[in-house]
């Protein structure tokens, strides 16, 4: 009988335990994304900075230029990723919002040093000197994000093998718990 109860409360702590242990992995995956947000935040509002002090005078009826179009790329992929991330906040270890959130960031940078090479063709192979504070910037960003990025996806991992471990497993199952999807 003793040996029973025993048992019983040895099961109950070890699960209490375990339960603690994913949560505790799950809350600093969900903090890392908390960072990173930051960090694509600021990415999108200093593509805003840039559109906002962007000196662009066309004359009325001009066709746009190739510049204006990698402009208007460069605006509609920060505009995606705007809506990649609020969709990611919501539920930052969805393995579909993790994958359009991904999508998005790459789309993003593709956008961007498209535009830098249209300006920098235009400029005959040398970017503007306006542009150098813009792209100095983004290039220290850009390594603050991929920092975050990394954390994040090192935090996911963690949170996945312990979801991943026996017995651990049956109570990621039973209270529902899913593995997270890396950026």
């Amino acid at each position: 009988m003793w040996t029973s109860w025993i048992f019983l409360a040895l099961l109950l702590f070890w699960a209490v335990g375990a339960y603690n242990r994913l949560i505790r992995l799950r809350s600093v995956a969900l903090q890392a994304f908390g960072v990173l947000d930051a960090q694509l935040l600021r990415w999108i509002a200093l593509l805003a900075e840039y559109e906002a002090t962007r000196a662009a005078p066309q004359e009325p009826g001009a066709l746009p230029d190739r510049a204006s179009d990698a402009h208007a790329a460069l605006e509609a992929a920060a505009t995606q990723l705007g809506a990649s991330l609020a969709a990611a906040r919501a539920r930052p270890l969805d393995e579909g919002a993790a994958a359009a959130l991904a999508a998005a960031a790459q789309v993003l940078d593709t956008a961007w040093q498209a535009m830098v090479h249209e300006a920098a063709w235009a400029g005959q192979g040398v970017a503007p000197p306006a542009l150098a504070p813009w792209i100095h910037r983004r290039e220290q960003l850009a390594l603050h994000t991929g920092e975050a990025r990394r954390q994040f996806n090192e935090a996911v991992m963690q949170y996945n093998h312990g979801i991943a471990q026996f017995p651990a497993s049956l109570l990621a199952w039973l209270f529902g718990m899913k593995k997270g999807r890396t950026l």
